[in-house]
């Protein structure tokens, strides 16, 4: 629509269109320059929203946690981590910003929208003909050769419903053994048919993240870099890690594959103004600044549940039945790791927020606050 054609809109109209348009055109330049912008909100409130925030830390320790939680690691922890902290932006612009927000720090499980987020853009390239097509017709390393696993799909794996059977990096499918598995571990149970149970399971995305680099036949975080990370502006601290014996032989290369989370070490390490960036391309239906890096179908399609399991897409939580979040519209979706790390979508609100090392319990609650605080 044009200038001309604007002015002939209602006033409140008008107004609105021209506010909306100016949201949509800002997106942050690379480096540390990022716009302020509280308007909009009640001031007192959204203080509120924040300390509350900060005042409310998981306490994850990675030396008394990691491995009685998880088992035996298989790749590198940090030491220590930066204390709470949080970044809010609406419209593009940053709302609020607290703590330490610019230390790379793992993200856990949240790794896993980076790799629906790498699938899609071998789907959009035509590398993947069709998520529904057995994952074996395109991948030859034995993987998917058993009956039951030449069943599995890309889109299982994406919905964490393939029951794939098998062994990858030294880590079994079915999570038995407490050396293994710490407090994680699970009793012996019968498959199901691929496709028919949802199980959280990291053995399973890490064996979808092997099939991944063969596809893209180069390792995935250069492929998020050149393709995802550069062009939002990111920066160049974080890092997508494997694990000491996750190396695949891809034709005659050896190449790292990396893990989907940080269970056992490794995954991805980054700061949340970088998850922020992340976030907000993902709210912009995958465009950034006059681009489309990735589709907005594929996005769409990330962001619908499933037929199986809880609120669950592509590797994103949905809040579809207003079960995850209770306080938040239901059409919120999230990136969301262990020891308190989430990248909080909410395309009602045009809100990103990135909380990391929060109390899960708190989480509702400060998501209660903070939309209390819009005007």
């Amino acid at each position: 629509m044009s200038a001309t054609a604007a002015t002939h809109l209602p006033a409140r109209i008008s107004l609105f269109f021209f506010a909306a348009l100016s949201w949509a055109q800002y997106y942050p330049p690379s480096g540390p320059s990022w716009k302020k912008d509280d308007t909009g909100f009640d001031k007192a409130k959204l203080q509120e929203a924040v300390a509350f925030a900060l005042t409310h830390d998981s306490g994850w320790d990675f030396k008394k946690n990691q491995v009685r939680t998880f088992g035996r690691p298989l790749g590198p922890v940090p030491a220590k981590r930066a204390p709470a902290n949080l970044m809010i932006v609406r419209n593009g612009y940053i709302v609020a910003e607290a703590g330490e927000t610019q230390q790379p720090d793992p993200v856990y499980s949240a790794a896993k929208s980076f790799l629906s987020v790498v699938c899609g853009l071998a789907v959009d390239r035509g590398m993947i003909r069709d998520v529904n097509e057995p994952v074996g017709a395109s991948i030859k390393d034995g993987g998917y050769d058993s009956p039951h696993n030449a069943k599995v799909t890309w889109v299982h794996h994406l919905r964490q419903v393939s029951e794939w059977e098998g062994e990858t990096w030294g880590k079994k499918h079915d999570f038995i053994g407490r050396e293994e598995f710490g407090n994680g571990e699970r009793k012996p149970r019968a498959l199901k048919q691929p496709g028919s149970h949802y199980e959280y399971n990291d053995v399973r995305v890490n064996r979808f993240s092997v099939s991944l680099l063969r596809i893209w036949q180069e390792p995935l975080p250069a492929v998020l870099k050149r393709l995802v990370m550069d062009l939002i502006g990111a920066s160049d601290t974080w890092k997508w890690l494997g694990y000491e014996n996750s190396v695949a032989e891809v034709n005659g290369k050896q190449m790292v594959s990396v893990p989907g989370g940080t269970r056992w070490g490794g995954g991805i390490q980054m700061n949340t103004r970088d998850l922020a960036r992340f976030g907000l391309l993902l709210l912009r239906d995958g465009k950034w600044d006059g681009r489309q890096i990735l589709s907005r179908k594929w996005i769409h399609a990330s962001i619908a549940p499933g037929p199986v399991g809880p609120d669950y897409g592509y590797l994103w939580w949905l809040n579809t039945r207003g079960k995850q979040w209770p306080s938040a519209p239901r059409t919120s979706f999230a990136a969301v790791g262990n020891g308190g790390n989430i990248v909080w979508i909410d395309p009602e609100h045009q809100l990103v927020v990135v909380w990391r090392w929060y109390e899960g319990k708190a989480l509702d609650a400060f998501l209660a606050k903070l939309l209390a605080s819009i005007r």
